[in-house]
């Protein structure tokens, strides 16, 4: 884990913007170092009256931390077997409302205090949201380049990507998927991760016949998955809230399928690495009244109090919903009537579409639509040939249900009123933005569902498709989509802002080798898109 001076130098300020262009909403003054302490990272989520906190420490605590919010206390809920890793639950608070944070342990302050703000209340009307939104944001270093091609960006390059995203000052995070990068199973790429000499060297084998907490497995996991994440964010985003979808990677595999092997729905083992990952590392989503409380990976009982692992919702009052879910783990392999994601999932995906109490609604998958790159688990049947798509051919083990369910809610999106129908995705290590007016005999001329690939923090030379598939990501053949930027294969993010009539879509780019590393501090966008409510 980082020393407190790692931790303090990282929290200090983020660099000055320039004062013209886009920049201009940039932060542009230094913000004080905020004594970090004891706290190795924290990654809190908001409602409109709830806080719910992921953290990690230098040493283990061997007695219940506290956390207080004005009159209100809470004792943590320890996430692993040493006292680590712990969880902090605060409800009932007041919405719109910067809350003064402070942590506390045997006695002492184990941190400076801090703020977060909560969101809106449901029926309030916020005239601004904005969001930092990226993809892809794992790796680790132990994880060396091989003959020169690198496997990751290194973490100091991603850190400054985040620093430069946050110094935007947005309402909050989206990281849509792979925070982990450490397969270990049936896929390809496992030889050259989890599987690779220097992932067996760094964190050992996984023993998939124990459960990971309370055994060995638990320190194969703290090292294979928490340099990923905690030196990355640190305590960046302590006031600012995270929602954090998972991705097959973060499943420890990636999604192929074979004679020999089909790696997703995940297995037992899979599903644990991945629920243990959430639990001790970043917050699950805090529920919502208008989202089921029973959907897959729901109100578990060993898990704070209504919250959901894979389906999520971001509502900030009457402008916006954003809908957040994970489409490996309630995939079904039952051909045409297979589904990416649970049927009471869809039903309520649609009802949000249906319903008319905010602006926006906006969809948020971990696998994107309008794009393939010619894999086995997207929602198209394309696979990859002389660097082209084709369906000439068919896509083993790919289900054709998968596609049925992508219309029916592309169709449900076009078919809002009033409405942008948007999808910012995650997966595909590219940045890129389109417009989809048909898929198969699905029509969606009378109001094109707006597609965007966010941007990756984390890829590195081989991740790209293009080096690992040997094509890069192309609109699937299936469809008929005006591409309006072609997939860009550099780092880079989103920032997305909405107001009441429209919204607003800045793409950054940075590049290594081609780009200082100093030039991320003052990153502009290379692209801008003003999406506009239809009358």
């Amino acid at each position: 884990m980082p020393t407190r001076r790692e931790i303090l130098q990282h929290s200090a300020a983020l660099a000055a913007a320039a004062a013209t262009g886009a920049a201009a909403h940039a932060q542009t003054t230094p913000t004080p170092a905020w004594d970090a302490g004891e706290v190795v990272h924290l990654l809190p989520t908001v409602s409109a009256d709830r806080i719910l906190i992921k953290a990690s420490f230098r040493t283990p605590l061997t007695s219940a931390p506290t956390l207080a919010a004005g009159d209100k206390t809470v004792s943590g809920l320890r996430t692993d077997s040493a006292g680590e890793t712990w969880s902090f639950d605060l409800d009932g608070l007041k919405p719109d409302t910067a809350h003064k944070l402070a942590l506390t342990g045997g006695g002492k302050a184990l941190c400076a205090p801090w703020e977060i703000k909560t969101f809106p209340a449901p029926d309030a009307a916020p005239q601004k949201l904005r969001l930092l939104v990226f993809t892809c944001a794992g790796g680790h270093d132990a994880l060396t380049p091989i003959n020169g091609i690198t496997r990751f960006l290194e973490m100091s390059s991603r850190r400054k990507l985040l620093e430069r995203g946050l110094s935007f000052r947005p309402d909050a995070v989206i990281a849509n998927g792979d925070h982990v990068y450490w397969d270990i199973g049936a896929s390809r790429a496992s030889k050259r991760l989890g599987l690779s000499p220097e992932g067996l060297a760094y964190a050992g084998r996984f023993d998939s016949k124990l459960p990971v907490m309370g055994t060995k497995n638990e320190a194969f996991l703290k090292k294979a998955a928490g340099p990923q994440i905690t030196p990355l964010y640190g305590a960046l985003c302590r006031s600012t809230p995270v929602f954090f979808l998972q991705d097959d990677h973060d499943y420890f595999d990636n999604d192929e399928a074979d004679d020999k092997a089909i790696t997703f729905p995940p297995n037992h083992w899979m599903l644990d690495l991945a629920r243990s990952t959430q639990h001790m590392y970043f917050p699950e989503f805090l529920p919502d009244a208008n989202r089921p409380s029973g959907l897959p990976g729901a109100s578990a009982a060993d898990r704070p109090t209504g919250v959901s692992e894979s389906f999520g919702t971001l509502r900030y009052g009457k402008l916006a919903e954003l809908m957040l879910y994970d489409v490996r783990r309630s995939a079904t392999l039952a051909g045409p009537s297979a589904v990416f994601v649970d049927p009471d999932v869809e039903d309520w995906l649609v009802s949000r579409m249906k319903a008319t109490d905010t602006a926006h609604v906006v969809h948020v998958p971990s696998n994107p639509p309008g794009w393939s790159a010619g894999k086995w688990g997207e929602w198209y049947p394309d696979i990859a040939e002389g660097g082209k798509l084709t369906l000439d051919k068919p896509k083993p083990y790919w289900q054709s249900g998968w596609l049925k369910q992508h219309d029916r809610l592309l169709s449900a999106a076009s078919a809002m009123k009033g409405r942008i129908p948007l999808v910012l995705s995650g997966d595909l290590h590219a940045t890129a933005e389109g417009r989809i007016r048909k898929s198969g005999a699905a029509s969606f001329e009378a109001n094109p569902v707006h597609v965007v690939l966010s941007g990756t923090l984390g890829t590195g030379d081989g991740g790209w498709p293009s080096a690992f598939r040997g094509a890069g990501a192309q609109v699937s053949r299936v469809l008929e989509m005006d591409e309006t930027l072609a997939p860009v294969e550099e780092n880079g993010f989103s920032i997305v802002d909405f107001t009441p009539d429209e919204i607003t879509i800045r793409f950054f780019k940075w590049k290594p080798r081609r780009d200082p590393v100093e030039a991320i501090d003052r990153l502009e966008p290379f692209r801008t898109t003003v999406l506009k409510r239809p009358a």
